[in-house]
């Protein structure tokens, strides 16, 4: 079976140029047969160079649009004008530098300064995100306009990939888009999504976590490896070991389903991407038991449920306390009689 495998790369400028100065790197992609997802975090000549070399090798590159930090750095619910923005001044650069694309990358997370802020004004974050959850009427204007991002990315000749938290199966789930609101994301139909799997993220249960969701992912995210945006709760995470890697690997292989490595500055760092070339993919890996991890996903899609429908609920609980009600007053009518 062959193993597509893409590399996150999210680099500034120069690190960029410094990192693809080395050939072996591009001779380790080209044997992989590998493709890469290419952070773009600014429209720099320097980073137009790297894409140009990459072209001319035949490694396919698709572009994983980036906003400014002050906009919120990935997209989400309250930055979609942004968003939209950045891909007409993408598209132009593109255009003047003769850049070719696999793909385009549309990173849906949370607005990264509430993450920075969490810390030290917990309460403004979360009063932010209350209000996010009362407030339907943003979310569907957000929605559709990243519906019609997808649609002009589409009429531009290109496919559309989506970068998502697992969470967001949940939320999908349980019919609900409670999760999304709080955490400021939003659902698009793209034509690949991929659910970022970080099992550095869920220790100690970071491979139950994997192989909980990969069944009914379309492409799974691995790491992190090294590299990348530390704020909030992603700060001084450990890095993947060599070990936890290669069982992360065979585990998203196992399922059948394109895997996406974070990142590739991370593997060249740790000296895992040479050892790939030579990576036995046979090999046997013990699957994770999943059942805590599946009664607290089914908790949680059924409490989103609940928050998705409140009317509902109150109907069940008025009709809890009615019987309740309704029993105590026929037994209180029961004494009288007597």
């Amino acid at each position: 079976m062959k193993t597509e495998i893409t590399f996150f790369c999210e680099l500034p400028a120069q690190e960029l140029k410094k990192l693809f100065e080395d050939r072996f790197v591009f001779d380790d992609l080209k044997t992989l047969h590998a493709g890469i997802s290419l952070g773009i975090l600014d429209l720099s000549s320097e980073r137009a160079n790297v894409v140009k070399k990459l072209n001319r090798l035949g490694i396919p590159v698709t572009a994983w649009l980036l906003l400014p930090e002050e906009q919120g750095y990935w997209f989400n619910l309250g930055n979609h004008a942004e968003a939209a923005s950045r891909y007409q001044a993408f598209k132009v650069w593109s255009e003047e530098n003769q850049l070719e694309w696999a793909a385009i990358g549309l990173d849906i997370e949370s607005d990264i300064n509430e993450l920075k802020r969490f810390t030290d004004e917990r309460g403004a974050v979360i009063q932010k995100a209350l209000k996010r959850l009362r407030d339907t009427k943003a979310y569907h204007n957000a929605k559709k306009a990243y519906e019609a991002l997808v649609a002009q990315i589409h009429a531009d000749g290109y496919l559309v990939e989506s970068y998502h938290f697992p969470l967001i199966v949940d939320d999908r789930e349980a019919g609900s888009t409670v999760l999304q609101r709080v955490a400021g994301l939003v659902e698009i139909a793209v034509d690949r999504e991929v659910l970022m799997l970080y099992s550095s993220f869920f220790r100690p249960h970071g491979h139950s976590v994997l192989w909980s969701y990969a069944q009914k992912a379309q492409a799974i995210g691995i790491g992190n490896t090294g590299g990348g945006i530390q704020a909030g709760a992603l700060e001084n995470v450990p890095y993947l070991s060599w070990d936890e890697f290669a069982t992360d690997l065979r585990l998203a292989r196992r399922s059948g389903k394109p895997i996406y490595v974070f990142s590739l500055e991370g593997c060249v760092r740790q000296g895992f991407l040479p050892r790939l070339v030579t990576f036995d993919w046979q090999a046997e890996v013990e699957l994770p038991r999943t059942a805590l991890v599946s009664a607290g996903r089914s908790g949680l899609r059924g409490l989103l449920w609940a928050i998705e429908r409140p009317l509902v609920l109150l109907a069940g609980l008025a009709g809890v306390i009615g019987t309740v009600l309704m029993i105590k007053s026929h037994g209180k009518s029961k004494k009288t009689n007597k």
